[in-house]
């Protein structure tokens, strides 16, 4: 494979996680979120699963961008 493959694909990667990460912080606000973080003292599992898919993709796509250079 080629850079530009591995750059598009790391392009993608990050995007992604961006959006997980936008996603679940928008989530975190609502009320769903609101009721159980006040019954348990953390976030819903929604919540958790965006952040988590959100960091990993977005550390992936970092490094594959700059393992492509």
């Amino acid at each position: 494979m080629n850079g530009q493959v591995f750059k598009l694909l790391a392009l993608v990667l990050v995007i992604l996680g961006a959006g997980l990460l936008i996603w679940g912080f928008q989530l975190s606000s609502g009320t769903a979120n609101e009721i159980a973080r006040s019954l348990t003292g953390s976030h819903s599992d929604a919540v958790m699963y965006r952040y988590i898919g959100g960091a990993i993709s977005l550390a992936a796509g970092a490094f594959l961008f700059l393992k492509s250079k």
